[in-house]
Order: C-alpha cells, then structure tokens, then sequence
C-alpha cells in the first residue's frame, strides 16, 4: 500500500485502504475511512468523517469528503457518509456526512459525474449515473434520482426531490419536487416539457416516451388536481400494460412529493 501513497500523505493507521489505492500528495486520510480497490484521491484532499468509499472512484484535487454537516444541531454524532463505485467528483466538491436527525447517513450511488464546487449536504442521496454540473448546491435531505441531470449554478433547497431521467437547466432555483422524465429552468424552476432526448439515448421505446409525453399533459395541461391526475395515470397504468413500469416510477414519486411538484 505504501507504494501507492505519496510521502507527503497523512493516512491514520486506522484508516482501511485497499493495497491499490492511490493517494496523492498532501492528501488526508482520517482514522473511520475505507477506501476500496481501484480508487485515487487527489492530492490536497481531506477524506474523514466515517465514511465509506467504494471501488474504481476518481477525486480530483482539493476535494472535501466526510466532512461534518453544515447544521448548527449537530453535536458530534457518529453520521455516516457511503459512496458507491465509478464515481467521478472534480475539484473542491463538498460531501457532508449525515444528521441524526434523518437516517445518519449521506449516500452516492454509482456511476455519477460530480463537477467542480458542487455541494453535497447532510443526509443527501443521489441516486446513480447522474450529472451535477459545476457549482450546484444540494441543501440537507435533498434526494436526486437515477440518471438525473442538474445544470451548473442550481441551488436545490432543502428536502427537495429530483426525479430519475430528469433535466434541470443552468442557473435554477428549485424549491420545491421535479418529477422524474422532466425537463426544468428557471427561478424558480418551472417544468418546460418531457427529457426526449435523454430517454432516447437510454433507450426508452417510442411507446413509453409517447406515454410519458400524456403523463405530463395530465399533469400539467389538463387542470387536474394532482390527485385526479395521479388517478388518470392509474387508469392509463392498467389500460397499457407495456408502460405500466415507467408510469409507476412517475406515481411513486408523486406519491411522496412532500413540498409539492414545480409548476408552470
């Protein structure tokens, strides 16, 4: 293992690396720290907190991982922070272990794309194979769903949701919940249509897409309650069975939309 950690690293001999973790120079390992195989920390980062990293992630430079939450009730807990495999966070990147107060625990999944300045807080879960651009800011418990993508300079407050296979434009403010399969921008944020392209290249079929496409005028278009629309896609869910998987995502959601969805 030593090979593989620059002489100017600080590792606390508590820490748990895998012998192929790569540590570069000035970095800082604190003592409730597994890293898995494959993974390299950046020169000048600070990995600490009880956090655990999985395999095959890159931090670049300068990163901040396991730190304490941002949040004046926290008084020293035992929180945790896990990070799954493949990940890829860039330059000065914040992860916040979690609060008592939620589950104690701030996750990342798999296969994400964290870009430079991006803010992960307390009790945080983002999902797998999504893309935060530079400089977006997650407040405490927010929940950012698979294959979501979330434009640079968005601030998302607090408790929000982000659904699976949406897309937030830059410089948005979002307050409140973004269904999974939206497009959204602005400030505040406001839903602009269905994430086509995106579903495409992830090999929807014309027929979910189309589908997904009536989801969101029901939704949105038709003057619905948000419970007789839930109520329209019910129906639609078992007059068409080859969508009923993606218009359950969609339900589960609004299900549990606590602050309420982004509307026009």
């Amino acid at each position: 293992m030593a090979g593989n950690i620059h002489p100017t690293a600080v590792v606390d001999p508590a820490a748990k690396l895998d012998p192929t973790v790569v540590v570069g120079a000035y970095a800082m390992i604190g003592p409730g720290v597994t890293i898995g195989a494959g993974t390299e920390i950046g020169p000048y980062c600070m990995v600490d907190g009880v956090t655990t990293i999985g395999r095959d992630n890159r931090f670049y430079r300068y990163c901040s991982i396991g730190g304490m939450p941002q949040d004046k009730k926290y008084k020293g807990e035992p929180t945790r922070l896990e990070i799954g495999d493949r990940n890829t966070v860039r330059e000065f990147v914040t992860l916040n272990t979690g609060t008592v107060q939620d589950g104690g625990v701030t996750t990342l999944g798999d296969d994400n794309w964290i870009m430079a300045y991006v803010h992960v807080a307390h009790d945080c879960h983002i999902g797998s194979n999504t893309i935060l651009a530079n400089s977006v800011q997650l407040g405490g418990h927010v929940h950012v769903g698979d294959w979501a993508i979330v434009g640079g300079l968005t601030g998302v407050h607090q408790f929000a949701r982000i659904g699976a296979h949406s897309m937030t434009g830059g410089n948005s403010s979002l307050m409140q919940d973004t269904p999974p399969f939206v497009l959204a921008a602005g400030n505040p944020c406001r839903p602009v249509g269905v994430n086509v392209e995106g579903l495409k290249r992830r090999g929807f079929t014309p027929a979910e897409i189309s589908a997904l496409r009536d989801a969101y005028k029901t939704i949105y278009r038709r003057g619905l309650s948000l419970d007789a629309a839930r109520a329209e896609l019910r129906a639609r869910q078992q007059a068409e069975p080859e969508v009923a998987s993606r218009l359950q995502t969609l339900l589960d959601f609004l299900d549990v939309a606590s602050r309420g969805i982004i509307r026009p």
